[in-house]
């Protein structure tokens, strides 16, 4: 294998826990190498509730995944969601020493810094400072600074916040599997990176990554991120409706929803039947696929009301142009996409992790279910990217100042007083 710089995402979700291996091409470009993946039988709607049975997870799947891409892997970046995660919008400014000197990067790393010591409800921590727009001397809608002149430098910024305890038990989990954590990543952020395009970042969309335990959105707009929310409702809850109306067991109502599962009632005619094995010499069960699909489209109605909740509540509705992305295993589900297009009257359409490798994954990297994972491996070239420049950036030979004209009025004043007091 070629010694170039490898990535690793490790996704811990609800039903799965999943390990994947990405490096870049000579052409730039993010190639996956291997996935491993593994039940979760520790987490529960994003949050570790087993410590031991989630360590076991990670470790069959990095293990997996480590066989795969013939790679040794000891760091990752790991994704954190749950209904614990909280969004807020705040203002943050410094005072610069001198207006001759450009604003740099160590400006704004100053004024993101700040951000991390703001006042939190207790057991609470800052996961992630996004700028969203900086401000200079009152000049506002300027996106890059560096190299500007200005006193007051200012950023509205989008801050997410997670319960410590919760970061502190996947931290533990992750170190006990044998790795160390890289970066922790907010899982929409990730699901954005793999499934979104610029153009659809600027013109305005909803990213709605259905998980098992949680469905996890992100609003973009004019290429920045506006709004994220975590909604405690996913695929979970849907096998376990299935479970209680159907009166079958857990995996028979999974696999049923998987192979079966409409999210569109009047998609299913009433003749169409599925037969379930009975248990312990029982006779068969046979269940409608039209009352299957009602009672999946039930909670999908649900889920979706409070995504158009969010989209309402955050102010851009009228300015997502691109509409709504949908991925995650919940948007594997026949129908979801009209089911949301319906509810919400926006265009709709399923995010497939391909918009920014090198080439279409195949098989099983190349599901919806596997968006995080993939976007946690860009997250993490963007970031080994960013660190590159800035180290880059501090290399580079600091050249004298250049005179300003004031600088210039009083040096020609002074040496007028000099030479008049010689005389």
């Amino acid at each position: 294998m070629e010694s170039s710089e490898i990535i690793v995402g490790l996704d811990i979700g609800s039903t799965k826990i999943a390990c994947i291996v990405g490096r870049k091409n000579e052409y730039g470009k993010v190639e996956i190498l291997g996935l491993g993946r593994a039940d979760s039988l520790g987490v529960n709607r994003g949050v570790v509730e087993n410590i031991q049975n989630t360590v076991n997870s990670i470790e069959k799947a990095v293990s997996e995944a480590s066989q795969a891409s013939g790679v040794e892997i000891h760091v990752a970046n790991v994704g954190i969601a749950g209904q614990h995660i909280r969004s807020l919008q705040h203002r943050g400014n410094i005072m610069r020493n001198s207006i001759d000197e450009e604003i740099s990067q160590e400006d704004i790393d100053s004024l993101v810094g700040n951000m991390y010591k703001l006042a939190l409800p207790p057991g609470e921590d800052i996961i992630h400072v996004i700028p969203q727009e900086f401000i200079i001397d009152g000049q506002q809608g300027i996106r890059e600074p560096i190299g500007m002149a200005g006193n007051c430098l200012e950023a509205n910024f989008h801050i997410i916040t997670g319960k410590v305890a919760a970061a502190r038990n996947i931290e533990k989990c992750v170190s006990k599997g044998g790795l160390e954590i890289s970066d922790m990543i907010l899982e929409p952020l990730a699901s954005a990176e793999a499934v979104l395009s610029d153009q659809e970042k600027e013109a305005g969309v909803v990213l709605v990554d259905i998980g098992g335990g949680t469905t996890d959105m992100a609003i973009f707009q004019d290429e920045i991120i506006r709004h994220t929310a975590v909604i405690p409702l996913g695929g979970n809850v849907i096998t376990d409706d299935i479970k209680e109306g159907c009166s079958i067991i857990r995996t028979q109502a999974e696999a049923l929803k998987k192979s079966f599962g409409s999210a569109l009632a009047s998609e299913n005619k009433e003749e169409e039947i599925v037969s379930i094995p009975g248990l312990k010499g029982r006779e068969p069960k046979e269940i409608s696929l039209k009352n299957l699909a009602h009672i999946i489209q039930a909670r999908m109605e649900e889920i979706i009301e409070h995504v158009y909740y969010e989209i309402r509540t955050s102010g851009f509705e009228k300015k997502l142009i691109a509409g709504i992305v949908l991925t995650g295993g919940g948007s594997q589900l026949r129908h979801v996409a009209q089911l949301t297009e319906f509810i919400t009257g926006m265009d709709t359409r399923i995010g497939y992790p391909n918009e920014h490798l090198a080439k279409t994954p195949s098989g099983e990297v190349g599901s919806p279910m596997h968006a995080t994972g993939v976007g946690l491996v860009i997250k993490g070239f963007q970031k080994s990217e960013s660190f590159r420049q800035q180290k880059k950036r501090s290399q580079v030979k600091s050249y004298p100042q250049k005179e300003s004209f004031f600088d210039r009025i009083f040096t020609k004043g002074k040496e007028f007083f000099e030479k008049d007091s010689d005389s």
